[in-house]
């Protein structure tokens, strides 16, 4: 496990200890968004999936909408934290009874697997899956071009990539009230937290993995939070920590941060609190036959 991986995974245990569900507002949103469209057979697309594999499954929240969508396939669910995948299957346990009042979660029907997507070589690598489904996941991927064609290789003919991500414009106030905190000291502004790709960005990796018939949909969300500091704490609670540069220039974190804080209240205040906006990408592709 790389350096990388290993952060993430610890801020995701970290976060799956109840402060994950309680601040993923937005992603709870997402995943909720996804599992409708494919259920409503959007975009030209039959849903009698049989062999689902979902990445980044997270606390459960679209694993338990999968398995009540679809009683009769069978779902793999991969998350890189451990902790994570014994928040979902506690979930899964909970709330997915069927008629009987008998929980549909068998290791029949759901497999549970800590595994970083963009290693994990399955028992079958080629055409397992007809539906391949993820939310709020891929903004971390290190080689999206790589994993994307890993991916395609896992699709049977005519299955379906389906996820949600963030666009580039996700908390453009935290950035631009930084890089104004920067500037202010006479300093180049670094970037702290992820960069988000553009939905003409991924559009060009899938194509160039063998994907076809993409099409997208997007969304602005608009989130209120209280303060400024309420707002790193959620998303930090959320595993996602928006302050991870250091500053190399001798410029003290404490009073960078005062200075973004300045600026993002003089900027993006709202009456009784601060705006953080979440760009929301949906993503539709068909492997090709």
């Amino acid at each position: 496990m790389n350096i990388r991986t290993a952060v993430i995974q610890r801020q995701f245990n970290r976060s799956s200890a109840g402060t994950y569900d309680a601040h993923a507002l937005v992603q709870r949103n997402m995943a909720n968004r996804l599992a409708n469209s494919l259920q409503e057979g959007e975009f030209g697309v039959g849903k009698d999936w049989s062999d689902i594999l979902e990445i980044g499954c997270g606390t459960g929240a679209l694993t338990e909408r999968l398995v009540n969508d679809w009683s009769d396939a069978s779902i793999t669910a991969l998350d890189i934290a451990p902790a994570m995948i014994k928040a979902a299957e506690q979930r899964l346990l909970m709330n997915t009874p069927n008629q009987s009042g008998i929980s549909q979660v068998t290791p029949a029907r759901v497999s549970f697997l800590q595994a970083d997507v963009e290693t994990w070589a399955p028992d079958a690598p080629r055409a397992s899956f007809d539906l391949i489904v993820s939310s709020a996941c891929f903004q971390w991927l290190s080689d999206p071009k790589q994993t994307l064609g890993h991916l395609r290789r896992m699709l049977r003919a005519g299955g379906m990539l389906v996820f949600a991500t963030f666009g580039p414009d996700t908390f453009h106030e935290l950035h631009k009230s930084f890089d104004d905190a920067y500037r202010a000291s006479g300093m180049q502004p670094q970037r702290h937290g992820l960069s988000f790709r553009s939905a003409e960005q991924w559009d060009s990796l899938l194509r160039e993995t063998g994907f076809s018939n993409l099409r997208y949909e997007h969304s602005i969300q608009t989130e209120k939070y209280a303060s400024v500091r309420d707002f790193l704490f959620s998303v930090k609670a959320m595993g996602a920590s928006a302050s991870e540069a250091v500053s190399k220039s001798g410029l003290g974190s404490r009073r960078l941060f005062a200075n973004m804080y300045k600026a993002y209240g003089e900027q993006f205040g709202l009456d009784g609190g601060i705006a953080a906006t979440y760009e929301l990408l949906f993503i539709y592709a068909l492997a090709d036959k």
